[in-house]
């Protein structure tokens, strides 16, 4: 198991620094960000020192070995628009994001594996192919179009929920369920397949030889081995809800990463961008490794592979 723990944090760590280098050189390629901060009216000697000013005037190594260095420290600088610490706003934003996604998440657990169990269970009948049709309609539907739709329903026409904001737990509802539609018909479907391997193996045929109760099979024996795959999907569809709530924060003006990443993107707050591109990929990275050690935790085999 610790050589399987080495291996896993070695790729980890070696991603995370790729990624940090691919951020790095995308938005100081992208233009000169002397010409972008002094603004299209400033001379020359004032973008001249603009560049000094931020250190823009070093070589590349030079400065993504000084903000390397300063983001391990978890200090990215200032922002450029907001004129405080991009650490200060991480840490305000970031909790709405973190509870958004982990309920977003919760909920689209909570419908899909069942789901997915009695259509697996329930294989050719209606029931199957309403939820395989489920499927189909959650992964064709566009989230902000959702989004756009609770509201209209939910919060102008029935007004039983806030149209925005993060006051109380009823205003994450309607966001949550635009942020974890999406991730539905993927949990679902994979816990049908497994199910269905699962279903078809011998030590489940065995369990009902035995005169098993059927939702002992089914629920003690058979879907606790068929949702070891979904919990690194689970890991993965929270990496990915975190990157897609720039467009749910936007719709129900939710003011957490995403929405942060939206302005800092308009406005060309590098720095803020970068940090916000490094954050998320190191939670996602996190979210991947911890996924891997548990599936190694549930299947002894995976350790070995």
């Amino acid at each position: 198991m610790l050589a399987f723990l080495l291996r896993r944090l070695a790729v980890a760590l070696s991603v995370v620094l790729t990624v940090s280098v691919i951020a790095f050189l995308l938005l100081h390629l992208s233009g000169d960000l002397a010409t972008d901060l002094a603004g299209p009216e400033a001379s020359p000697e004032q973008v001249a020192r603009v560049r000094v000013e931020y250190g823009l005037d070093q070589p590349l190594m030079v400065q993504y070995g000084q903000w390397l260095a300063g983001a391990a420290r978890f200090d990215f600088g200032r922002s450029f628009y907001f004129r405080e610490s991009v650490a200060s706003l991480l840490g305000d934003r970031i909790p709405i994001t973190l509870k958004l996604g982990a309920i977003a998440l919760g909920l689209a657990l909570a419908v899909a594996i069942p789901l997915g169990a009695l259509a697996a269970v329930k294989r050719g009948s209606w029931f199957d192919r309403a939820a395989l049709a489920f499927c189909a309609l959650g992964q064709a539907v566009p989230t902000f179009w959702l989004g756009l739709t609770l509201i209209i329903i939910f919060a102008v026409n029935l007004r039983w929920l806030p149209v925005s904001g993060n006051a109380t737990w009823s205003h994450y509802v309607l966001p949550s369920v635009a942020l974890g539609w999406y991730a539905i018909p993927a949990v679902m479907r994979l816990t049908r397949n497994g199910m269905l391997d699962v279903m078809a193996s011998d030590y489940i045929r065995t369990a009902r030889a035995k005169g098993l109760r059927p939702h002992t099979v089914i629920f003690k024996h058979a879907l606790r081995n068929a949702v070891v795959p979904v919990v690194a999907l689970a890991a993965v569809q929270f990496g990915f809800m975190l990157g897609g709530s720039i467009v749910v924060e936007a719709v129900f003006s939710l003011q957490g990463l995403g929405q942060l990443a939206w302005e800092a993107i308009a406005r060309k707050d590098f720095p803020v961008v970068q940090a916000i591109v490094m954050l998320l990929a190191t939670i996602y990275i996190l979210l991947t490794f911890l996924a891997d050690l548990l599936n190694a935790w549930l299947d002894p085999r995976i350790r070995v592979a």
